[in-house]
């Protein structure tokens, strides 16, 4: 069992919504930072938005997404308006001790990844 899973991904068509979701399994997650990457086809993972007690976002995204987080439910959400093509990627929910880290290698544990595509 995946220690973190997203859903909500699929095909949507640009200008349109959609509500990622990661589920963590049991643990301590109130302590964690919980973040979202993206990795779209021959690009480098890069970071769309984090939380830890307010939410953090990349320039590709700001002022487009919204981040947030219910501890009690184990749940980190992304929710994505106005979706682009350039926003087709892996969606990935990712954790770590401490404050929001923007860069990818600071996370030691990660989804398996929600795959978003946007058709214009």
């Amino acid at each position: 069992q995946a220690q973190l899973a997203e859903t909500g991904g699929g095909l949507v068509q640009a200008g349109g919504s959609l509500r990622l979701s990661c589920a963590a399994s049991r643990g301590t997650f109130s302590m964690y930072a919980m973040a979202w990457f993206r990795r779209a086809p021959g690009k480098e993972r890069v970071f769309v938005a984090g939380i830890k007690y307010n939410g953090v976002y990349g320039d590709s995204v700001k002022g487009r997404c919204t981040i947030s987080r219910d501890n009690a439910k184990n749940t980190v959400y992304l929710q994505m308006n106005n979706l682009k093509p350039e926003d087709t990627a892996i969606y990935y929910c990712a954790a770590k001790f401490g404050g929001v880290s923007m860069s990818s290698d600071d996370y030691p544990y990660w989804g398996q990844g929600t795959q978003v595509t946007v058709s214009s």
